[in-house]
């Protein structure tokens, strides 16, 4: 892979002296880890932030260049990067403008959800910036798209709370949901903060999503992680992928809800560990689990 040698530290979407300023206002981002390293993106679940990655991204900080990035009106990016009718080639398009600004020509990448949708976009589509793939609880066409017009509408009548009510329910186990870890609250916490109009449109996106014919165009090697316990993506959705990409690799994880990156934090970092391992790096050498 190659990659582009920061010039410095980038956090929270500040541009490194020298980038290549995006073609438009981009989405909020940080960048951790060393300069030089293969870049890893990762994008979030719908509803959430940069923060659902908070378990794993010291560890992958590491070995990559990790660039996190929020979705419109969730976390610090604007509400209006994203309007009424959104589709996922215009999410990839807001991520290629944050790695474009970065100087990054090729990267990796791993996605939950609605944000692993957009890798699948990415891979798809655009197969020269794309070095190696991973999608985490997610799919290539997130049931009949009346659920999520009916969500949309919910939302922009109501606002997020209604949905955020019931978020705990559709992204972890009943066990995990009700056992007092203080991830619950806060996730939960950013979706009530999330725009209700922002949030709407990337329901319009999954509404209007189907990537079933786009999985044969994918060549990065690809890795697909499923919560047994999945209730928004059960692994029929994960399986589904895993056949339609050549030679991808699946893990099924039990006692596993939709958000497993913060359920079973250990286990994903594992198995993104040993399908990134940059080359020259033993897993041994740098990571323990425990």
């Amino acid at each position: 892979m190659t990659s582009a040698r920061f010039p410095g530290p980038v956090e929270d979407g500040r541009r490194a002296p020298g980038a290549r300023a995006a073609a438009r206002p981009g989405l909020h981002h940080r960048v951790e880890g060393p300069e030089g390293r293969p870049v890893l993106v990762l994008g979030p679940s719908l509803g959430t932030t940069t923060a659902v990655w908070d378990a794993q991204a010291p560890a992958l900080a590491q070995l990559f260049r990790v660039v996190r990035w929020d979705l419109p009106g969730h976390g610090r990016s604007r509400a209006g990067l994203l309007g009424p009718g959104g589709t996922v080639a215009q999410l990839g398009r807001l991520v290629l403008d944050v790695v474009d600004a970065l100087g990054v020509a090729r990267f990796r990448y791993a996605g939950i959800s609605l944000g692993g949708a957009v890798g699948t976009w990415l891979a798809a589509r655009h197969p020269g910036r794309v070095d190696s793939l991973a999608l985490v609880c997610t799919s290539a066409r997130f049931g009949p798209p009346a659920r999520w017009r009916e969500r949309a509408a919910l939302v922009r009548a109501e606002g997020t709370g209604p949905v955020a009510d019931t978020a705990a329910e559709r992204w972890f186990t009943p066990e995990f949901a009700e056992g007092g870890d203080p991830a619950v609250r806060a996730l939960t916490a950013g979706l009530r903060a999330a725009d209700p109009a922002a949030y709407a449109a990337c329901c319009d996106v999954l509404a209007a999503l189907d990537l079933r014919r786009d999985l044969a165009r994918i060549a990065a090697p690809t890795l697909v992680v499923a919560g047994r316990n999945d209730v928004a993506t059960p692994p029929a959705h994960a399986r589904a992928l895993a056949d339609g990409i050549a030679d991808a690799a699946l893990v099924e994880l039990p006692r596993t809800g939709h958000l497993a990156p913060v359920e079973r934090p250990a286990a994903v970092l594992a198995a993104l560990l040993a399908h990134f391992e940059p080359a020259g790096h033993s897993p041994a050498n740098w990571y323990s689990p425990g």
